[in-house]
This record gives C-alpha cells, structure tokens and sequence, in this order.
C-alpha cells in the first residue's frame, strides 16, 4: 500500500511539473516586467498568456505601466513646452529694459536684469534637463580631452587651480563642458576659494574632481544635493535654482558615469565624475 501510495504521489508530481512550471514562468515573467519599470524602463511591458488570475494580473500590470508611460511623457512634454514658451516673454522683458535704458534707475535696472539671467538660466537648465530625459543615448561620439576642456572653463573662473594629465573620453563635447562648468559654478557660488580642479585616470575611468575650501555639505545631504531644485542648509539666499548639480549626475550618467560628493578632511566640498575612458581601436 505504501509503496503504491509513493508511486501515485510520483504520478501526481510528475504530471503537475509541466503546469506549476508553465505557471511559475509566467510568474517570473511578471516580476521582470515590474522590476524593470521600476527600475525606470517605462516601456516595460509582459506576454499576457491564458485567461486565469495570472493572465488578468499581467493586463492590469500593463495598463498601469502604460497609463505611467503616458503621464511621464505628457510631464516631460509640458515641461519642455513651458521652459520653450517662456523664451518670448523673457525676450519681450529684455527688449523693454533695454529701452528704459536711459530713464530707468540704475540700482533697479541692474537688479531687473539679474533677475532675467536667473530666468534664463533657469530655462536653459529646464530645457536641457528635459532633453536629456528625452534622449537617452548621446548625441555625439566625438573624441574629448577633458584636460583641455578643464582648461578652458577654469580660465573663466578666478582663484581656480587645474591639475592632471590628459585624458580622453567619447561623448558630447557641449554637454561635457557644462558638467564642469557647472561643477565650477556649484563651487563659486556655495564654497569659498581657491577652487581646485584635478584631472586623472582612475582605472577605466577619468576623473573630475572640483574643490573648495567652504562650508562643505553635511554628510546627511551629500546624496541629496544631486535631487533637482534641492538647495542644501544654508543655501537658500543664494542665487540659482537647484539644477546645476542634478544636470551634472544627468550628464555624467549618459556618459556611463557617476557623479558623487566626497568627504574631505580638511574644510570644504569636493565633488567627484567619473566616466569612463576612450580606448583607442588597435589594427591588427
């Protein structure tokens, strides 16, 4: 009895295998589906197989991931169009102070015309940040030094120390460049000089590092910072929006990078790229 009790539960096992894997699959099938829009792949979707529970559970999935898919888009849309919009009327704005020129009071007229390069610094940066949402791979493939390039933005910059070797990387030169100008822009504006800026090779990576002797940013913030519109404790009469260093971690990402902030030992804030480094194609 026993022994055809064994052989009948091996029976049963045996013919289940076959439908609690079929089930299983689909199961799995459905965990990579959600882990992949969380992980920011909006157009993740899954094989909707069956009319069971599991096959409604994959419809719901998909019309969420869906409807998810559209709100991002219509935000990024929206957003891209306003900061476009918002070009004429600043024009519009220029134009008039310009013509006030003569008649207008000085103190008021330099203050009005601070506050229209805010604005548009802060559309470029919206419009930019908005592309690079867009667009996930780089425009441009091109060879960049970014020693030279270091070079370039710290002439425009006082108290700025450059420091390295040449290194080359692949990507867009333009957006390379306003990672580290705005690296140098967080540093003059929220730390205090002499700005130090490093280029070196750093295994299969170049490294950017800039820093400033200031107040530096608190350990619990140092992830933060990096947040679009974040401004840090103590930052909040300082001039600009809070995306300068979200644009940094953006571009440094679409490079394959990463954008940190390093502790110091010593008083001040240094903020660290690294990308990786173009290997030149060998001919054999």
């Amino acid at each position: 009895m026993f022994l055809a009790l064994a052989l009948l539960a091996l029976a049963v096992g045996i013919s289940a295998y076959p439908v609690a894997r079929r089930l299983t699959s689909r199961l799995e099938r459905l965990q990579a589906g959600v882990e992949s829009l969380a992980a920011g792949e909006l157009s993740a979707r899954v094989k909707v197989e069956g009319s069971d529970e599991v096959a409604r559970l994959a419809e719901s999935f998909n019309r969420a991931a869906g409807r998810i898919e559209e709100l991002v888009g219509a935000h990024k849309t929206l957003l891209a169009n306003a900061s476009h919009e918002l070009r004429t009327p600043l024009a519009r704005i220029r134009m008039a102070v310009e013509l006030m020129k003569e008649r207008a009071d000085p103190v008021r007229k330099a203050g009005l015309e601070q506050d229209i390069a805010e604005l548009d610094t802060l559309i470029d940066e919206i419009l930019l940040a908005s592309r690079l949402d867009a667009v996930k791979e780089p425009d441009t493939g091109e060879e960049v030094d970014l020693l030279a390039l270091a070079a370039e933005e710290c002439a425009r910059y006082d108290d700025t120390q450059l420091d390295g070797e040449p290194v080359t990387v692949r990507g867009d030169p333009r957006l390379l460049r306003r990672m580290i100008r705005n690296l140098l822009e967080n540093a003059k504006r929220h730390g205090a000089p002499p700005i130090e800026v490093r280029v070196s090779r750093t295994g299969d990576g170049a490294e950017i590092a800039v820093c400033d002797h200031g107040a530096g940013v608190p350990e619990a913030e140092r992830e933060r910072v990096f947040d679009p519109f974040y401004r840090h404790t103590g930052a909040r009469e300082i001039a600009g929006a809070g995306l300068g260093l979200a644009l940094v971690r953006q571009i440094a990402r679409r490079h394959g990078g990463e954008a940190h902030c390093a502790p110091r030992s010593e008083r001040g804030s240094c903020f660290i790229v690294v990308v990786p480094v173009h290997r030149p194609r060998r001919f054999t």
